[in-house]
Order: structure tokens, then C-alpha cells, then sequence
């Protein structure tokens, strides 16, 4: 078998378990500052994320906000369905070449931001014009192709594989941060009326191009690549029983996401809310995603990856309910707070299922096929409420009925496996 070879004894997935989380503890050279692999990596990542997060805004300002609902609602549906076309091509096309070229994943960092750099300095010209979708395709797939590099090139900047989890639960903390200092420019420029949209376009290109330099940094790694698992070998690995309830658990976390940034967005608009309000939901959510990368580490010491989705299902499933009956700004800033704290939790520990459950050879492609699963649930979540108007009550109680479910089904097929080993 190509993949590395597994522990004597069935992991538990404990904190001292080889294959599983391990606890929090240092990583040599976890922060920005240093000339370490890791810290280069963070550096590169950071400036990335910048850079979309800015792309982000100032699309939502031209596209959504600018214009009246009707029309927002006929944009967007045509943004969300050019999102979903870049995934198909990534996984089958992406993966494999980060795996077998050497250099491919520090080559691909650079290409993916000096791209999009000039993607988004042609798009500061074409807000306005049928040219924005084409250019916003092609900056969702340099986008998507920077994110499962990153994850590829993870391995290479750790000592050894127990320092995979932390490793992944600071590239999240420090991207989250990130965003958060590019939003303060990005608001700034927005404010200011004769700039706008087009110039938070243009220093979305400083911030690719700062990318592409530390990118540049990146060293090629030094240790030989081990030989590709067959596909069949693949095939059999990820379809293990741990890997595929996670991965249904993920999905439906991924999904609610992209549909409760919709439900709001549109509700908001429907109910003529001042901008600020969906700022406010937004800045929740990524406050949830910080403590959901921050504490699953932690949380890790006392519960299996296993355990944390059902957790993070069955917490969904109780806010969403309750949020539901409360209504109002509150209530939806707190169901967004939860859903990213689930959703970074629950990606940590579907990260640490895959990295300790499937063969290590194909990383490239194995994070590529389950990302492009992730991002087009995300994306078919958004579109129900894009194409269909519905309240934000309703559309909470919808979430609670999808976790309550997931998480029933979850813990039942759970409950199964544990039988079947105990018999």
C-alpha cells in the first residue's frame, strides 16, 4: 500500500493517539515572524486571504447592496451558478498535478496570486459590465486552487504528522485575523464615495501581490514523495465508514453556511435593513469561526473528532430553533456566531479524520475531491434562498430540521459501527 503505514493497534483518537488529534502544545515556528517552512506558509496565506476578502467586499457592494433586490436577486443567481462550474474541473485536474510534480504546490501559491492580482485589477474596470462574471469565475478557481495547496503543502512545513492538526488550526486562526485587518481598509475605501468598489479591487492587488513574493518564499520541499496509491486503493481508504459520515456531517455544516448568508443578505434587503446589519451577522460569523479554530485543538483533549461534529450538529440543531422563535438581529448575529464555530470546529476534526483515516500519498488530490464537495454544497446551499424568498424565521427552522436530521443519522450510523466491532 502507498500510504503510510497505520499503527499497530486501532486508533482511538485520543490525545495521545498517533493517527489522531493531538493536543495543543508549541509549534516550532507557528508565527508569522521567522524564516521557518510553517512561517513562511502562514505569511503567504495571510496576504492571500487579504486579498479575497477585499475581492469579496467590493464585490458585495457592486453586485448586491448597489442595486435594487429584483436585480441583486438575478446577479447573484448567476454569480452562484458560475461558482459551481471551477470545482468540477479542480478536483480530477488540480489534485493529481500537485501530487506528482515536485515543485507543483510552491508554483501553483505564486500563479494563484499573481493571477488573481490581474484578474482583479481587469475586474476595477468591469463592474459594470458582462465581463465581471467570466473574471469572477476565473478568480473563484485561482481562489479555490490556492486553498487545497495550502492544504497540500501543510505536511512538508511540520516535523512529523502528529503537528498536522495544529498546524491546520493556525493556518485557520491567523486567516481569520487576516480578514478581519484587510476589512478595516476595505470599509475605509468603501466609505469614501468617489473610490468605492473599484478601489478596494485595486488594493486587493497589492495584497496578491505581496502574496506571490512570500509565495515565493516558499522553499520546494526536501523529502522524496511517496509512490501514488492506486485509484483503487484511493477509492477503498475514502470510503471508510469515519471518512464518509464526516464528510455527510461537513457537508450539511458547509451547506447552512451559504444558505443563512443568503436567507440574511435577502431578508435584510426585503425588510429594508440598514447595510451595517449584515456587517454585524457577518462579523459574528467570523468571530465563531476564530473560536471554532482557536478551541477545537482544546476541545480535542476531551472529545473524538467524531464527537465534535455530533456536538456541532446537535448545537446547530437547539440555536437555530431558538433563534427561530426570538427573531430579530440577535438572534440571527447568534446563529451566525454558531454556525462558524461548528463550521471551523468541524473542519478541523474532518481534517484530522481524513489526515489519520486515508492514504497520505494523495493528499493533493484527496483535499482537492473533498473541497470541491464542500464548496458546491455551499454553493447549492446559497442558491435556495437566492431563488426562492423565503423569511429568516422560516429559513432557521429549515436549518434546525437539516441539522436535527444529519445528526440523527449520524449518531445512528455511529451507533451501528460500534456494535458491529463490538459483535
Amino acid at each position: 500500500m502507498a500510504s503510510r503505514p497505520k499503527p499497530s493497534q486501532p486508533p482511538s483518537g485520543g490525545a495521545g493517539s498517533p493517527g489522531g488529534w493531538q493536543p495543543l502544545r508549541k509549534l516550532p515556528g507557528a508565527g508569522l515572524v521567522g524564516q521557518s517552512p510553517f512561517s513562511r506558509l502562514a505569511v503567504a496565506h495571510c496576504l492571500a486571504v487579504a486579498g479575497d476578502t477585499l475581492v469579496t467586499m467590493a464585490l458585495a457592494g457592486s453586485l448586491f447592496f448597489s442595486i435594487s433586490p429584483s436585480a441583486a436577486r438575478e446577479r447573484v443567481a448567476a454569480y452562484l451558478l458560475l461558482t459551481m462550474a471551477p470545482f468540477a474541473v479542480i478536483a480530477p485536474l488540480l489534485g493529481p498535478a500537485l501530487d506528482r510534480s515536485r515543485g507543483g504546490r510552491r508554483n501553483m501559491m505564486i500563479l494563484a496570486a499573481a493571477s488573481r492580482g490581474l484578474v482583479a485589477l481587469s475586474m476595477a474596470t468591469h463592474l459594470d459590465s458582462p465581463w465581471i462574471f467570466p473574471e469572477a469565475f476565473a478568480l473563484l478557481v485561482l481562489s479555490k486552487a490556492h486553498m487545497v495547496t495550502k492544504s497540500a503543502l501543510v505536511p512538508s512545513t511540520v516535523a512529523s504528522d502528529e503537528e498536522l492538526v495544529e498546524a491546520n488550526s493556525r493556518l485557520a486562526i491567523v486567516s481569520v485575523v487576516s480578514g478581519f485587518v484587510a476589512a478595516i481598509p476595505g470599509v475605509l475605501v468603501l466609505k469614501i464615495g468617489f473610490l468605492g468598489a473599484p478601489w478596494v479591487l485595486r488594493l486587493s492587488v497589492v495584497a496578491f501581490a505581496a502574496a506571490a513574493l512570500a509565495s515565493a518564499r516558499l522553499a520546494r520541499p526536501d523529502r522524496p514523495r511517496a509512490p501514488i496509491a492506486s485509484e483503487a486503493v484511493v477509492q477503498s481508504e475514502l470510503h471508510a465508514a469515519s471518512i464518509r459520515l464526516g464528510a455527510t456531517a461537513m457537508a450539511l455544516l458547509r451547506a447552512v453556511v451559504g444558505f443563512m448568508t443568503f436567507l440574511v443578505a435577502f431578508d435584510f434587503r426585503a425588510e429594508d435593513r440598514p447595510a451595517w446589519w449584515f456587517g454585524a451577522a457577518l462579523a459574528t460569523s467570523m468571530a465563531g469561526n476564530f473560536l471554532g479554530a482557536a478551541g477545537a485543538p482544546l476541545l480535542r483533549k476531551h472529545l473524538r473528532e467524531e464527537r465534535i461534529l455530533m456536538g456541532g450538529l446537535a448545537l446547530v440543531t437547539v440555536v437555530a430553533f431558538a433563534c427561530a422563535r426570538a427573531g430579530g438581529l440577535g438572534a440571527i448575529a447568534a446563529l451566525a456566531a454558531v454556525l462558524g464555530l461548528t463550521a471551523a470546529a468541524g473542519k478541523l476534526a474532518f481534517d484530522s479524520i481524513v489526515q489519520r483515516d486515508a492514504p497520505d500519498a494523495v493528499r493533493g488530490r484527496t483535499f482537492a475531491r473533498f473541497e470541491t464537495r464542500f464548496q458546491l454544497v455551499w454553493v447549492l446551499g446559497a442558491a435556495v434562498p437566492v431563488v426562492l424568498p423565503i423569511a429568516a424565521s422560516t429559513g432557521m427552522d429549515l436549518i434546525a430540521a437539516a441539522a436535527a436530521i444529519t445528526f440523527a443519522s449520524y449518531a445512528g450510523a455511529a451507533a451501528a459501527g460500534h456494535r458491529r466491532d463490538v459483535v
